[in-house]
């Protein structure tokens, strides 16, 4: 899934605007015009579509955190996540914190959307990537994730 596409289906999940993307992007610290959201919100076969790298993915993301959970101070030596490469891991962590799931509520809404996981499977996908027990996020399940919550399965 391309981050324009992730970018449109959270939009949807979550109910959001050009203008409140623009303001979580901002928080996450990555300066945009809602015009300009709107250009990352067309179809690719569209004139006007512009590419979501990225910085601004991981922008909207950090601000979408910080505008449901408040600013955080990183507790001095925890991985810093801000600049890393987005993978399907990663977005689904930053979900959870954003959304402030816990496993129980996670394995619900992807059950809404018809995945089926359990949550030895699921911490799995929050491990380092380098631990013995890491399990990547496969698109689907980032999909069935964002599907569960378009159909009304997280605190949004």
């Amino acid at each position: 899934m391309t981050n324009n596409d992730l970018l449109r289906r959270l939009r949807y999940a979550l109910n959001l605007n050009g203008e409140t993307i623009a303001e979580l992007c901002t928080l996450g610290g990555y300066e945009i015009r809602p015009i300009d959201v709107l250009k990352l919100l067309k179809k690719e076969e569209e004139t006007g579509f512009v590419v979501c790298d990225d910085t601004v993915m991981g922008a909207f993301l950090d601000g979408l955190i910080t505008s449901r959970r408040g600013a955080h101070d990183p507790k001095p030596g925890s991985a810093k996540t801000t600049g890393m490469a987005l993978n399907n891991n990663l977005i689904l962590r930053k979900l959870r914190i954003a959304l402030e799931l816990n496993d129980e509520a996670m394995l619900a809404i992807l059950g809404k959307a018809g995945a089926r996981l359990s949550k030895s499977e699921l911490s799995a996908m929050f491990r380092a990537e380098g631990h013995r027990n890491y399990k990547p996020c496969g698109g689907q399940i980032l999909r069935n994730f964002i599907r569960g919550l378009t159909l009304g399965g997280g605190n949004t």
